[in-house]
């Protein structure tokens, strides 16, 4: 079941593209996406799809159209537009996705390999929602964001005081 029109899927996390890299193991491309918690979820794409994800990142103009600007001139061409590109799935290391696209009053949802849905998010400056099971069954949590964040919370907590609590109260008997 999908959302409706302009919805935001609830067992959805919004992320983000953080950067491309190439994984240790295998030495292919891989994308990195990165929610506001500072998870990081890495999926493996090909070197194409890269090279299209890296040249939208950088805003690189190219002098013929690329697949990923070809869909987007589709979508446009036909009075429709992408909503959001759904990661929902992933069996046996592979993930899937759909690309959500609205044309007039229909909403449409198209299988896709989740590098071309970010490639084409990319172009259409369109959400990315990843599965909150994958999320949390698949991504990395940046350790060290998190203990500087705790250090600053420590500090907040040891350099409280009791009048600190007052504060605000009695301002509205004014």
């Amino acid at each position: 079941m999908s959302p409706e029109r302009g919805e935001t899927p609830s067992d959805m996390r919004k992320m983000k593209v953080d950067k491309l890299g190439i994984d240790l193991l295998t030495h292919d491309p891989v994308v990195i996406l990165v929610d506001d918690d500072k998870r990081y979820l890495p999926i493996l794409i090909g070197p194409f799809e890269a090279t299209a994800i890296a040249l939208a990142l950088e805003g690189t103009p190219v002098p013929r159209p690329l697949s990923h600007d070809l869909m987007k001139s589709i979508i446009e061409s036909l009075k429709a537009h992408v909503v959001r590109i759904l990661i929902h799935d992933i069996h046996d290391n592979t993930y899937y996705a759909k690309i959500v696209l609205e044309a007039g009053s229909a909403t449409i949802e198209i299988d896709a390999r989740p590098s071309d849905s970010i490639a084409l998010a990319l172009r259409t400056n369109s959400p990315i929602y990843v599965s909150e099971r994958i999320v949390l069954e698949e991504s990395a949590v940046d350790r060290t964001t998190q203990e500087q964040d705790m250090k600053k919370f420590k500090k907040y907590i040891d350099n409280l005081k009791p009048s600190d609590f007052l504060k605000g109260k009695g301002d509205d008997k004014k």
